[in-house]
């Protein structure tokens, strides 16, 4: 039994293909094929069901693919600590962030970090909530940049800032005449949402307790973006909530549309996550410095603000 023989499996686990595991091991099929089927030899079991489409474990071969990335991630530990001598930053870093965020964050962070770090490989996906946490789990990302709190024993999260929703609204809603609103003035309103599987979807409900009323409940409309969401109120009236960074990129005519809650405002909590034996803390360290250095002072301090749940 071999390392690799282990990597060969959490591969096609995590990809549920072998063409696809082959293809990201640099290996072609055939050879990932015949050391998969080696190692079951040795082990006298078989680890996958090829049968399936796509191709799933058995029920021993999910146990023993389980301690595969175990032995795996003990195994990176090794070069991890060499790696926390030497000065430079250097390696590959896979970050996973949800759409919400990523715009408004990821562009200074990306120029700052490999200006810095030439050696550090950045690989950046955007996903949702739930699809970093499974990629957390499989080894398929490093880390995430997403709200919190997830309340996931496997999931370690080290909180960065806490971002202010704001409302965006029409000139035609009552709420554009007030300065400051509250929750519950969003019960009569036209609200658009982003689509279900996006946290900041159930943060926006959970603030406004109430969408019975919601007469944009005829549209279905499903965005993933925060800037379609502006450009809806925009065209179409209504309002919508918006984070705190998005604001950047308003212009003044769109900022005159913008209305802060009464205190405590409503906060997201936006962490930077990692699987509970995540090991390349140095550069994960380095990822936090430079979002920190970023981030206005007021937004890293949870006082008087109300942190939104994500259910």
């Amino acid at each position: 039994m071999t390392l690799v023989q282990l990597e060969y499996i959490v591969a096609v686990d995590t990809y549920r293909s072998f063409v696809s595991a082959a293809e990201k091991c640099f290996v072609t099929q055939p050879t990932l094929s015949m050391q998969v089927q080696k190692l079951e030899e040795f082990l006298n079991v078989k680890i996958f069901d090829r049968s399936k489409q796509p191709v799933t474990p058995t029920e021993i071969g999910s146990q023993i693919i389980e301690q595969a990335r175990i032995v795996l991630q003990e195994n990176s530990k090794i070069k991890e600590i060499i790696s926390n001598q030497e000065q430079d930053i250097t390696g590959e870093l896979k970050i996973g962030i949800i759409p919400t965020i990523a715009p408004y964050l990821l562009p200074e962070v990306i120029a700052s970090m490999l200006g810095k770090y030439p050696e550090l490989k950045l690989l950046i996906w955007e996903y949702t909530t739930e699809d970093i946490i499974h990629h957390l789990k499989t080894g398929v990302i490093d880390c995430g940049i997403l709200a919190t709190p997830l309340v996931d024993a496997n999931i370690a999260e080290q909180p960065l800032y806490y971002e202010t929703f704001v409302g965006y609204v029409s000139k035609n809603s009552k709420l554009y005449k007030k300065k400051t609103i509250d929750t519950e003035d969003f019960e009569e309103e036209n609200i658009w949402l982003l689509n279900e599987g996006h946290c900041m979807r159930s943060q926006v409900l959970n603030i406004c307790r109430s969408t019975k009323n919601n007469k944009l409940q005829a549209l279905t409309y499903n965005t993933g973006s925060v800037e379609t969401l502006i450009r809806m109120v925009d065209v179409n009236d209504g309002t919508t909530l918006l984070p705190e960074l998005s604001l950047h990129d308003l212009n003044t005519k769109q900022l005159n549309k913008v209305r802060y809650f009464k205190s405590p405002e409503p906060v997201r909590e936006i962490s930077l996550v990692t699987h509970k034996s995540f090991v390349k803390k140095k550069m994960l360290n380095a990822l936090k410095e430079e979002i920190l250095a970023l981030i206005p002072k007021g937004m890293k301090n949870r006082k008087k603000k109300d942190v939104v749940g994500l259910s």
